[in-house]
This record gives C-alpha cells, sequence and structure tokens, in this order.
C-alpha cells in the first residue's frame, strides 16, 4: 500500500492539519502568535477577532492545553508566551481522546461493555410485558 501525499490530503480531508483554504487564508491574513508544547501553532487576524489554530497531526480539539484554550476562547487577551503562564496544580495533563476507538471507556451498563449489567434493586421494578 502506497503512503497518500500530504498535499492530497490537504485537499480533500480538514482532519489531517489543515487544508489548502485554511493554508491560504493563514498565509494571507494570519498573524503567528505561538507554538504549545505540542507543536500545534496559533495564529489571529490583525484586529485579534479571528484566532485559529493549524493542529501538529490530527484535528483534535482536546489538544489544545487550558492556556490556549482561554485565549482560542477569547476569555483571554493575552496569549499563554507572553503572560508567563502556569497550569495550576489540578490542570490534569493531556490524554488523548479514545472515542470511537478500542480503548474507549465503558462504564458498567453500557451496551458495549461486556461485563454483565448489575441487578436492579431498591424500590424500582423493571417492567416486564
Amino acid at each position: 500500500m502506497s503512503k497518500v501525499s500530504p498535499w492530497l490530503l490537504q485537499i480533500f480531508t480538514w482532519w489531517n492539519g489543515q487544508t489548502i483554504g485554511t493554508r491560504f487564508y493563514t498565509w494571507r491574513f494570519g498573524q503567528p502568535v505561538g507554538e504549545d508544547e505540542r507543536g500545534n501553532k496559533y495564529y489571529q487576524t490583525a484586529d485579534g477577532k479571528r484566532r485559529w489554530v493549524i493542529y501538529n497531526g490530527p484535528a483534535e480539539a482536546t489538544a489544545i492545553g487550558p492556556g490556549w484554550h482561554g485565549w482560542m476562547h477569547h476569555r483571554v487577551d493575552t496569549p499563554p508566551p507572553k503572560e508567563d503562564y502556569r497550569a495550576r496544580e489540578w490542570e490534569k495533563p493531556h490524554q488523548v481522546n479514545l472515542t470511537g476507538t478500542g480503548q474507549a471507556y465503558r462504564p458498567k451498563g453500557s451496551l458495549l461493555n461486556t461485563a454483565e449489567r448489575p441487578r436492579v434493586s431498591g424500590d424500582y421494578d423493571a417492567w416486564q410485558p
């Protein structure tokens, strides 16, 4: 199986980094703001009204750290590189989103969990036809 060209991926998919349209818009209007520890690059327009990220790898919203999240959503005006941002002790490190994979969380009672569902107890009576 041959490897797909990165240019073809940019033309036909949006989840593999950036599309041709995003690349052109970034080249034309984007002002670089910074880069996070994962290699994601952040941009904004000259007036600061539009902000966007070019992901280093697949487009995964959970890959944006808490400091950059606040800036991306206009909660703060100063990006993390300019304010000496430090994560709080309660902020957990990034975990890959496993939804849709075999490693996804499946609690007891989930249809996808192979374990037996716990019996109902208390004042609840299950309906039976």
